[in-house]
């Protein structure tokens, strides 16, 4: 019985990634921070990330949960702040995607955070980020889906991932 409940849970932990791509959720390797985000699938990239210090998804979450620490304890009522639709979010940090982190190549990395409102809404919230471990800075932030619903999805065309309306 319990051999059953891991081989399920191994399974389901496996395909929960890739269902996610395929259903638009998340770019799968977004290039940039602009709303066209160009997809490598060139070979002759491989030397320029061989000379690029290698950097793990562990490095990501670090970075992107050190951004929101830091951001936090800038503000005044100590919550991270962001822009949507004309508001200023007060958001607390839920959960790091650490399924959903990328690396982009060229220094550049995908993140995506739950993160919940003071109204009780929660926000998934995709970051882009440039730099080394230690010292990431993020070039974009964008609210992807208010308590669930997207409010944008992506797709590839052509090689590029851009977003689309959901």
């Amino acid at each position: 019985m319990i051999t059953r409940l891991i081989i399920a849970a191994s399974v389901a932990l496996f395909l929960t990634p890739a269902a996610a791509i395929l259903a638009g959720e998340h770019p799968e390797h977004p290039q940039g921070g602009t709303q066209d985000l160009q997809h490598r699938q060139s070979t002759s990239e491989q030397p320029q990330r061989a000379a690029e210090k290698e950097v793990s998804k562990a490095d990501i979450s670090a970075g992107i949960k050190k951004h929101i620490d830091r951001e936090t304890r800038k503000s005044r009522d100590k919550k991270f702040h962001t822009q949507h639709e004309g508001k200023d979010l007060a958001l607390t940090l839920v959960k790091v995607h650490d399924d959903r982190l990328s690396s982009l190549g060229g220094g550049k990395y995908f993140a995506c955070v739950d993160m919940k409102a003071t109204d009780g809404t929660t926000y998934d919230i995709d970051f882009f980020m440039a730099g080394q471990p230690g010292n990431m800075k993020v070039t974009e932030t964008s609210v992807h889906k208010a308590n669930g619903k997207p409010l944008y999805n992506w797709k590839e065309q052509g090689g590029v991932w851009k977003k689309v309306s959901a």
